[in-house]
């Protein structure tokens, strides 16, 4: 992309930013009359999209809960996994042994590792590797090639000649039949993309690490229920599976976000691709483990949700997706990325002007709304691990974590609004489990 299209994306962030904090300042000038019931009415109508999008999730279907009709193995496509690795010495050899007991055709897997620049001894534990696993594809990338992960999948997708294509990060684990039962459930659905559902293996270590097993939990009740409302639903990086086909079309992934997965989920959406949704088996991964990690995690995360809607924005209100879809993605937009700056500049000019927030009824509602998601995610039948004894005064302090959002999404828009952009890929130590 052109600097004239950074730039494009820097004044819409601006404009963006500025929007919200004319609709968080206005109220407490300006008087409106009516305004509180009117603020009681969107309230009460993001309660009630919520809540049948989490209802959704009620009737969950067969296979999705781990009952499926076994694909025979002459109609198993053929599979490339690509995991795209960077100085990930901790967690490679527990990886590819994993990958190597997959129950799926020998003949028709092949697993490649692209050695993105490595400094530490990941390139040594691969070469060990390849000499264990005959099967075993390593490609390697310079430090300086560019792209980020996007890059690597990129130069990966020319040495493949798969049907599928499933990425993994390097610190994923999954279940010895995973494959055989991804390809069912792609069989029965007719999808184009297939996000298996995230789940957390160091869940126990700390309270961090709790909150991020329940937020996936909570972000998997909320993907499931879009998609049986709307059609509209997210790949999330690690577990996403994609025909390779469809994903040529769309343009592959794209180097110039700092989100591949959101970037691609909003192409595929507009592209009229299916991506489902599958409960279990899920693919499980490590959470991190301490502040500082989580915010730089998330601030990639938001900053990498708005660059989509800010860089596809035009096609996402044409005709090329229904109404509702339309309604999902505004819903969510402004639940997510408007709502935090909103109810930000509400409580300061509030607490300047000796007043009460005008906004808050929009957002308790939308932490009852994740609190109910967090303990229906959290406690509802799933594979892999799983927490236990989940009360009350645990799913309150929780949904209480969720509340750094509204630090991440102002403090991001900021930097994107006014700072020239880079795009910087920062990836996720992992330290092994």
């Amino acid at each position: 992309m052109s600097n004239g299209f950074y730039k494009n994306r820097r004044l819409k962030s601006l404009l963006f930013f500025s929007v919200c904090i004319l609709v968080g300042v206005i109220p407490h000038f300006y008087y409106f009359r009516k305004f509180s019931s009117f603020i009681f009415l969107i309230s009460f109508l993001i309660a009630c999209y919520g809540l049948l999008v989490i209802s959704k999730n009620f009737k969950r279907n067969n296979i999705s809960n781990g009952v499926y009709e076994k694909i025979t193995e002459d109609k198993l496509p053929k599979l490339d996994i690509l995991v795209a690795a960077r100085d990930e010495e901790n967690v490679l050899t527990t990886l590819v042994e994993r990958l190597f007991r997959l129950d799926y055709p020998i003949d028709k897997l092949n697993i490649c590792i692209i050695d993105d620049g490595s400094t530490d001894k990941t390139p040594l534990i691969l070469d060990r590797l390849s000499r264990k696993f005959d099967k075993l594809k390593i490609i390697s990338r310079s430090p300086n090639a560019g792209g980020g992960k996007s890059g690597a999948l990129n130069y990966a997708l020319k040495f493949t000649d798969g049907e599928w294509v499933l990425i993994l990060d390097a610190d994923a684990q999954l279940k010895q039949d995973t494959l055989i039962r991804l390809f069912s459930f792609v069989h029965q659905g007719d999808w184009s993309a297939v996000q298996l559902r995230k789940s957390v293996l160091n869940f126990g270590l700390n309270f961090l690490t709790i909150c991020q097993s329940m937020e996936m939990a909570m972000d998997a009740i909320f993907q499931y229920g879009r998609l049986s409302v709307a059609g509209v639903s997210e790949l999330r990086g690690n577990g996403q599976l994609i025909n390779k086909e469809v994903l040529i079309n769309c343009g592959a992934f794209n180097e110039n976000t700092v989100t591949d997965d959101l970037d691609l989920s909003l192409r595929l959406l507009i592209s009229t691709s299916k991506i489902g949704i599958l409960w279990d088996p899920p693919v499980m991964e490590e959470a991190v483990e301490n502040i500082s990690a989580l915010f730089s995690q998330r601030q990639r995360w938001a900053e990498g949700g708005l660059q989509r809607f800010f860089d596809y924005g035009d096609q996402l209100i044409s005709n090329k997706i229904a109404f509702i879809q339309k309604f999902d993605l505004s819903y969510f937009f402004l639940l997510q990325y408007a709502l935090p700056i909103i109810s930000m500049v509400d409580l300061i000019i509030s607490i300047v002007l000796y007043e009460a927030p005008i906004y808050w009824p929009i957002s308790i509602t939308a932490f009852t709304l994740s609190g109910i998601a967090f303990w229906y995610g959290s406690s509802c039948k799933s594979e892999g691990p799983v927490l236990n004894n989940i009360n009350l005064l645990m799913m309150l302090v929780s949904v209480l974590y969720l509340s750094h959002w509204f630090l991440v999404i102002p403090w991001v828009t900021i930097k994107m609004s006014i700072l020239p952009k880079k795009i910087l890929w920062k990836k996720t130590l992992h330290k092994g489990v």
